[in-house]
């Protein structure tokens, strides 16, 4: 029996950790590799404040990561920074000044970045990165680039991947369609927010809108002049499918010519040759996807994966805007990458090494001319969703024997595909954080998750919808309650979703997070109102319940993990495969 008086151990703040001496040194033999790497490219140290003034900050762009807030003792708002550029974009402008440039530039600082709890996610990390100030057109892009390679190869990295585009292209393109098809603001916005969030899925709900005549601007109908809709549709649709080589180049070229013409990809192209020409030690390729990043970039835009990782390494680009909004006008680009996802990157690549050695020995023979892609990994969901997702599988071609009957076996393991049998809430977490390749998963998940994986492709089956539903002869009177209370209280097993509802609805509500039975809770007066999902309203009517309105509707999606479709060809093909499937006539 524990003492009255006993103490607890003291616990660190969720998301930050302790570095004991082992892993400090490794830290600080990485740091000074790549420092001692930037260093001969005559790339000067710089440090700035660990807190900044936010709305200084925020003058720069919407902050892509939360950051921590709080008042000072002189009432200002402050932030633990959550990023490296906007501060050096504010100090070069401030304290340095245009006659300063051009400057090359390089640092090694912790960033800080509020994660919601259980999402395991750490909230302090540490960059090491460069910012290029003053110099433009593709041999400054090429330097970035090749820089970015040899950091990372420099950090102890031999197997990863680094992804260019520009987002040139995304942003000519929703200018001339919302000119031509007479679409506002609010829709240019809704595409760019789709590529941000890596949800081609809503991308291609947005590119349909077009084809309706409606669409179409009266200035454009006469003298033969109207826009070809099904042109631009193609174009957004596949413009993120774009990958490869120089291949890709030419691929997007001939994509976007007839309605923007070529001019945007000259510098990209160029770049891709002096990069070429030089050699890197990673991989380098061309992909129209990566234009999900922050919204200052103008033009060049990079990331960098690894195997075993689930999200990037680091990114960067080109964003000549932005220091244009702290005061000087000047052409600047730059990369950052976190140590500890390199590091994670390294430790995985070991593993990985050792397990194929073990392998090797147990068969006693390899073909060492060839290397044996590992099995893709699927997550395919249980429930009302599994039969379905199983033939589909089946008929894009793959080997499901072992699905149809796995029993109490969470994993069946094929040839070239590993299945993991998941509950369907927990597949967006088995794709995010990398235990999965791709999975198939519905929407109502998908929302309720919010993590960071790419959605693919609408697989159209599994349709069900969220709904707000109240008791059946409580029609009129929670309207009154809430009229006269200002506050509803609502039950739901989908706080995230309700929620967000709620909150574009501006109605303030108290949200009360169930597991089951939800339909009770207005019914014995717990609640006023229930948010809940249904296929064909049989529960809710058999309750007395009835549907007051609608909140979002949902199929079943095909998802990939960020690095797993950028680095793994086979994503993207099964990709192809499912749409043509789900798209027959």
């Amino acid at each position: 029996m524990q003492e009255d008086n006993e103490q607890t151990l003291p616990v660190k703040a969720r998301g930050f950790k302790d570095i004991l001496p082992k892993e400090a040194l490794w830290r600080e033999q990485i740091i000074a590799a790549v420092q001692s790497c930037l260093s001969a490219r005559n790339y000067l140290p710089i440090e700035t404040p660990t807190l900044e003034v936010l709305q200084v900050m925020e003058r720069g762009g919407k902050l892509a990561h939360m950051p921590f807030r709080l008042f000072d003792t002189d009432n200002e708002l402050l932030a633990l920074r959550p990023d490296v550029t906007l501060p050096i974009a504010r100090m070069v402008a401030t304290r340095m000044g245009a006659d300063s440039l051009p400057l090359r530039l390089r640092y090694v600082q912790r960033v800080f970045r509020e994660e919601e709890q259980l999402k395991a996610q750490a909230r302090e990390y540490t960059q090491i990165g460069i910012e290029s100030l003053g110099h433009s057109g593709a041999k400054a892009d090429a330097e970035l680039i090749l820089l970015f390679d040899e950091s990372l190869a420099a950090s102890g990295l031999s197997d990863f991947t680094i992804a260019i585009c520009t987002v040139q292209v995304l942003e000519c393109l929703t200018r001339h369609i919302a000119k031509d098809c007479n679409k506002d603001e609010k829709w240019i916005n809704s595409v760019l927010a789709s590529y941000h969030k890596s949800d081609f899925v809503a991308l291609s709900k947005l590119a349909a809108e077009m084809v309706s005549d409606n669409n179409i601007s009266d200035n454009n109908i006469s003298d033969n002049n109207t826009p070809d809709v099904s042109l631009y549709k193609m174009a957004l649709n596949t413009l993120p499918t774009i990958c490869g080589g120089k291949d890709a180049i030419d691929a997007c070229e001939e994509l976007i010519a007839p309605i923007i013409g070529a001019n945007v990809l000259e510098d990209l192209r160029y770049t891709w040759d002096i990069v070429q020409a030089q050699g890197t030690k990673g991989k380098l390729k061309v992909d129209f996807s990566v234009m999900s990043t922050f919204d200052y970039y103008t033009s060049l835009v990079i990331e960098a994966y690894a195997p075993g990782v689930g999200v990037p390494l680091g990114s960067g680009g080109r964003y000549d805007r932005l220091l244009g909004t702290f005061g000087v006008n000047a052409p600047a680009a730059g990369f950052a990458f976190s140590l500890e996802n390199v590091m994670q990157a390294m430790v995985q690549a070991s593993e990985s090494r050792t397990n194929a050695d073990i392998a090797n020995q147990a068969t006693k023979f390899v073909k060492t001319a060839e290397k044996k892609l590992a099995p893709l990994k699927i997550a395919v969901p249980k429930g009302a969703l599994y039969k379905e997702s199983v033939a589909l599988l089946a008929a894009a071609g793959l080997d499901t024997n072992g699905l149809d009957n796995p029993g109490r076996q969470l994993v069946v393991r094929n040839e070239d595909t590993h299945y993991y049998i998941v509950r369907p809430t927990d597949v967006p977490v088995f794709v995010s954080y990398g235990g999965v390749d791709c999975a198939i998963c519905g929407r109502d998940s998908l929302a309720e998750a919010d993590l960071e994986l790419m959605e693919l492709v609408d697989l159209r089956f599994g349709a069900c919808r969220f709904v707000v539903a109240e008791p059946r002869e409580a029609s009129g009177v929670v309207a009154q309650k809430y009229s006269r209370l200002g506050l509803m209280r609502v039950a739901t097993k989908y706080p995230r979703i309700t929620a967000s509802y709620y909150d574009s609805t501006g109605t303030q509500v108290e949200i009360v997070k169930m597991h089951g039975n939800i339909e009770l809770a207005p019914l014995c007066g717990m609640a006023e109102r229930i948010v809940d999902i249904t296929a064909t309203g049989t529960t809710l009517s058999e309750n007395n319940l009835v549907v007051v309105d609608e909140v979002l509707a949902s199929t079943a999606r095909f998802v990939g993990n960020t690095t797993a479709v950028r680095i793994d060809s086979r994503v993207r093909e099964l990709a192809v495969k499912l749409a043509d499937i789900v798209t027959r006539p």
